[in-house]
């Protein structure tokens, strides 16, 4: 079994107080490796990282346009998002275009990621059952926000529940063309073979190139099929994403639509605080990037030409990476000073403690930066 290399470490006192290992594949459309570190051929569960692939057939087969889908509707159908007022109101608009409500989610119900919408969906009385106090949301927000933000937790409020709207409105569409009734339609559609996940694994295998019948198989935490597919694989995919190219015209569009989209509305697919929301606000669409579970991260780097796959190896994400994934955009993507400063802001952060005092830093290793820009060179 190969050892991969540490990646990222944790500095306290002077020295490496914990290391992260993991593997990197920057891969082409083509399939050409333009970097590798580590091992880039393991199948990986991609997990979250991989919604946007999911979500091209809400664009290829018309569901998009027959339901008006706006840029923030599609961001969604690609967001791991936290559960934030704007979040939940969005993704029952989607439902409610399709002509369904949260019922028809089968994501599942777990409270908002997001510590605000946390705290503001506990004061709005869903613990309780005492009468709504006037979160804020209902200051900042305006109507649309107040109600989202007093709505009783349910699916819609699963960091998921974009994606799933998303494929709600794919199996809405395939039931209008056979006549079927679309609410029976879609029941059960996260079941692997369901005609939507059917669409969906399509989608996926063939932007990865892996077939998915052979590879392993699990559930992912939204109840969805996930596939344990190679870095290089994924890397490839997300290429082929950001150029379209080794696509079909109809995904490459959708590809095209769906980046465009997240740009355009970066705050719905993932929200306050988060890294990818806050570094596609900054770069827009000279990057695409998708955290997973477990450790997973991808991107795509439509100026490059690449796409990028990140596992790290103990599963963190926010402590290990993103400061992974950081450094690749920071070492690949074309940035100014200002920029660059941002990005190295996340590549190497300084860890303080509760007392506001400096106790370390979390940095990506020199040998990963060492590794980088031999590939930018």
């Amino acid at each position: 079994m190969t050892i991969n290399p540490v990646l990222v470490e944790a500095t306290r006192g002077g020295i490496v107080e914990s290391a992260h290992r993991g593997a990197l594949a920057v891969v082409d459309a083509h399939g050409g490796a333009v970097r590798a570190i580590g091992d880039v051929a393991r199948p990986v569960f991609a997990r979250s990282a991989v919604k946007v692939l999911q979500a091209l057939p809400l664009l290829t087969s018309g569901a998009a346009e027959a339901f008006a889908l706006s840029d923030e509707e599609l961001a969604l159908a690609c967001a791991s998002h936290n559960g934030q007022a704007q979040h939940v109101a969005t993704a029952a608009a989607v439902l409610a275009k399709a002509g369904l409500d949260e019922r028809a989610l089968e994501c599942g119900v777990h409270w908002p990621q997001h510590e605000v919408a946390q705290r503001e969906l506990a004061a709005s009385g869903v613990l309780t059952g005492t009468p709504a106090l006037a979160p804020l949301a209902t200051r900042q927000e305006g109507a649309a926000g107040s109600a989202a933000a007093q709505r009783p937790l349910s699916a819609l409020h699963n960091n998921c529940s974009g994606k799933h709207a998303g494929f709600l409105c794919v199996g809405c569409v395939m039931a209008r063309a056979q006549g079927s009734d679309p609410r029976a339609f879609v029941r059960g559609y996260v079941r692997p073979d369901h005609p939507v996940m059917r669409e969906v694994g399509a989608a996926l295998q063939a932007a990865t190139g892996c077939d998915l019948s052979r590879a392993p198989a699990g559930t992912d935490g939204c109840s969805i099929p996930t596939y344990g597919i190679a870095l290089t694989q994924l890397a490839q995919a997300f290429a082929r994403v950001a150029t379209g190219v080794g696509l079909s015209a109809d995904r490459a569009r959708a590809a095209a639509r769906l980046r465009a989209a997240v740009a355009r509305a970066p705050f719905f697919v993932a929200g306050d605080g988060r890294f990818d929301t806050k570094v596609m606000q900054r770069l827009g669409e000279r990057v695409f990037c998708k955290v997973g579970a477990e450790g997973v991260f991808c991107a795509a780097l439509p100026e490059q030409g690449v796409g990028v796959a990140i596992k790290v190896d103990d599963g963190n994400n926010a402590r290990a990476a993103e400061v992974v994934m950081a450094a690749v955009i920071e070492a690949l993507v074309r940035l100014d000073d200002g920029e660059h400063a941002f990005m190295r802001g996340l590549s190497d952060v300084t860890l303080k403690n509760w007392n506001g005092i400096e106790i370390g830093a979390l940095r990506a290793t020199a040998e990963l930066r060492a590794a980088l820009a031999a590939t930018r060179a």
